[in-house]
């Protein structure tokens, strides 16, 4: 079936006019709920890859998972042949949301509201009643069930990671990342088996945007996070890369730490009102790094157009779904996961270090933070356009004092959206 069947907005008539200069932002892009509708037909359900999970949350037949297509419940499924199914999780009859635990075993999905039933591909299988009582009632005559399964969308993986898409006819997943996002994608992503350690989730109020542009923010790393400053994590003396695909939609922030704590120079000091100098760790175990990646990099974040990001930060390995729930406010979805040739200590040993990231993480809960300011001082304050002006978007990708990634998402997504 039609997976755009009933969702796509309108388009015209969109009379919002963006500044002729890419260093500029307005910030009705993050408010405005028309330019919402227009993301959910021309990004969500357009000619883009979304990320929806990784095999390891569905690893034999029969298991499933809840998921989301931008801001659709959608449930991902291994059929009993072991091919990957993604699905919208709203019955066809009556529209009830029916699988409502997270993740689990299954051979088939039944309504709690009128009992129709799925199969682990979509399809519509079962109606109670279907023929009536007696002669009299149900289905027309002419009633058939293979026209009435669930909305599915397209299914491709790479390394692991789950995308679907609602676009027949969009490139190949290597195509849509570019190869220098691939090579990196392909690092963390190696086509080792993974085992899922957790899920944290939690819901910012805060446009979505927002957070990939965080991600592809190396500037404000330098100066908000004082745990990835002090202990060397990120710092702008770190060799570094700010890697983009061709279009600007995808991009990463790439970093190699130095062994022990970091040598800053007075000159950062004085611009990095983060770095402590004095500070200490009661457990100095969560710096650890154990090379494993066949990468120079011992940090590397990925965001991938428009809402996966993916992160490997010493032995830390996690992805992060962004889930809009209107242009002010979405939903995100933290999975931890590991090798499945890791012994009980590296397990311990990414579960330790994980208290980095996550909603309430060293670092994750200042993010969380500084977004919900920004989103305030959007929507409470007289509007403007924000600036991106740090950096030239032809010089080397090595500098983490830039804002050449933001700029060239911007572009793309001003593209997309026709504005």
């Amino acid at each position: 079936m039609d997976v755009n069947r009933g969702l796509s907005g309108n388009s015209n008539g969109f009379d919002r006019a963006w500044p002729d200069d890419a260093t500029r932002i307005p910030d009705w892009i993050y408010t405005d709920q028309d330019v919402y509708k227009r993301e959910i037909e021309k990004i969500f359900l357009g000619r883009h890859w979304n990320y929806v999970g990784l095999e390891c949350e569905v690893p034999e037949p029969g298991s499933y998972m809840r998921s989301y297509v931008g801001p659709f419940p959608v449930v991902v499924t291994r059929d009993m042949d072991g091919a990957l199914h993604v699905f919208e999780n709203r019955c066809a009859h009556r529209g009830v949301e029916f699988c409502r635990e997270y993740r689990g075993k299954a051979d088939s999905f039944i309504c709690p509201y009128h009992n129709w039933t799925y199969d682990l591909k979509g399809d519509l299988t079962a109606i109670p009643f279907r023929r009536g009582v007696k002669g009299k009632g149900g289905a027309p005559k002419d009633f058939e069930m293979s026209e009435y399964g669930l909305r599915r969308f397209r299914v491709s993986t790479r390394g692991g990671v789950i995308f679907a898409t609602a676009c027949e006819d969009l490139e190949s997943i290597e195509d849509y990342l570019g190869p220098e996002i691939c090579a990196e994608f392909d690092a963390t992503f190696d086509g080792t088996e993974f085992t899922l350690l957790g899920v944290h989730r939690n819901i910012l109020p805060s446009n979505w945007k927002l957070y990939q542009e965080n991600l592809k923010d190396p500037y404000h790393a330098t100066l908000l996070h004082t745990y990835l400053t002090t202990f060397g994590l990120f710092v702008s003396s770190n060799e570094s890369n700010i890697p983009t695909d061709k279009y600007g939609r995808h991009g990463g922030l790439l970093s190699r730490r130095p062994e022990g704590r970091p040598d800053v120079s007075e000159e950062e000091k004085s611009n990095m009102q983060a770095f402590k100098q004095t500070m200490e760790l009661n457990d100095p175990r969560v710096l650890k790094f154990f090379p494993e990646a066949d990468s120079k990099w011992s940090g590397s974040v990925l965001t991938i157009f428009p809402t996966l990001t993916a992160l490997r930060q010493t032995n830390i390995l996690n992805t992060r779904l962004l889930v809009p729930r209107g242009p002010n406010e979405f939903m995100m979805l933290w999975t931890v996961f590991g090798r499945s040739d890791d012994d009980e200590e590296m397990t311990r040993h990414r579960l330790r270090q994980n208290n980095i990231f996550g909603p309430a993480g060293f670092l994750g809960i200042e993010d969380n933070e500084a977004l919900k300011f920004l989103q305030d001082g959007i929507r409470k304050a007289m509007p403007r356009e924000g600036l991106a002006v740090l950096g030239e978007d032809d010089e080397a990708t090595d500098t983490l004092i830039t804002e050449r990634a933001i700029r060239g998402m911007y572009r793309y997504y001003r593209d997309v959206m026709g504005f």
